[in-house]
């Protein structure tokens, strides 16, 4: 995949799993993503918004780190976590990267427990990290990256408050929003998260 300065174990990932050339989305986004800026992107179904985020977090990180997470990921629902961590695992192949995900339907004692020996990415839904932020009181100081995914199917659920919540435990990092349209909920939301985002609209 032909973008500046890709990680080389991350670009052997790619190619193994057939992605040699990256699309409108990747190539518009990905120096901007890299430089850590607040975004808010809006691509329509089926433009590669999952793979988008998996290669970007796996850029940005590289190399297990510290005990606590260095990438939170918001995802709607249980299947979009474990979609989530399959594409993890296709492509950090060749990294240390621990990523683990939580939802609804999990154990959430068992999850505690395992966050507690030390992951780099948590993917999970918003009920269940919003819970689990409350009770088990994370380090967030080194998260690097806080990213909403399909956040207008996120918002339309009324978990405003919960994303907030966990946001505002976080002092410093980059935000960024995945959305397949525009709407006053998500308006509101980056208007008070966010620090002057770049806009990207992808077309069809």
């Amino acid at each position: 995949m032909k973008l500046k300065k890709i990680n080389e174990k991350l670009q052997q990932a790619l190619l193994e799993n057939g992605l040699s050339e990256a699309n409108e989305l990747q190539q518009e986004t990905f120096s901007t993503l890299k430089s850590g800026a607040d975004c808010i992107i809006l691509s329509p179904k089926g433009s590669g918004k999952t793979t988008t985020i998996v290669l970007n977090v796996i850029q940005q990180l590289v190399e297990e780190g510290e005990e606590s997470p260095r990438a939170l990921i918001i995802v709607e629902d249980k299947a979009k976590v474990l979609e989530m961590e399959d594409l993890f695992e296709k492509l950090g192949n060749y990294t240390n990267l621990r990523v683990y995900g939580v939802h609804d339907k999990g154990d959430t004692e068992f999850d505690k427990n395992y966050i507690s020996t030390g992951i780099d990415v948590l993917i999970g839904t918003p009920n269940k990290l919003s819970d689990m932020f409350t009770t088990a009181g994370y380090n967030v100081n080194r998260l690097k990256m806080f990213i909403i995914d399909d956040a207008d199917a996120i918002l339309k659920l009324r978990h405003e408050t919960k994303i907030m919540r966990i946001s505002n435990s976080i002092t410093r990092t980059q935000r960024i929003l995945f959305s397949e349209q525009i709407s006053e909920r998500i308006e509101i939301l980056a208007e008070k998260m966010m620090v002057e985002p770049v806009l990207f609209e992808i077309e069809e």
